[in-house]
């Protein structure tokens, strides 16, 4: 992992997979499959935004869904203290 991904993960963001559904104009009854991998940042997703605001932009099919799921982030450990011991 490289310094700045290992920061950006310390700040909260993620890793991101998108999974694009998409047709051509000239097939619009065939559905196809795009996969696309980021760190990203919740709940805006900064990055999957200028995607697909590139996608629309630049190439020519269109969307038809997009199916998102997210990683943990890397946090220092959550613990908690013991309030009372238990002794047989």
């Amino acid at each position: 992992m490289q310094h700045d991904e290992l920061k950006l993960r310390l700040d909260g963001w993620r890793l991101a997979t998108a999974e694009v559904l998409y047709y051509m104009p000239d097939h619009p009854s065939l559905l196809q499959s795009f996969m696309w991998q980021t760190l990203d940042l919740a709940p805006d997703y900064p990055r999957l935004h200028k995607f697909l605001n590139f996608w629309k932009r630049e190439i020519d099919a269109v969307i038809h869904s997009v199916r998102l799921a997210t990683g943990e982030t890397i946090a220092p450990p959550k613990f908690a203290t013991a309030d009372h011991w238990l002794h047989h």
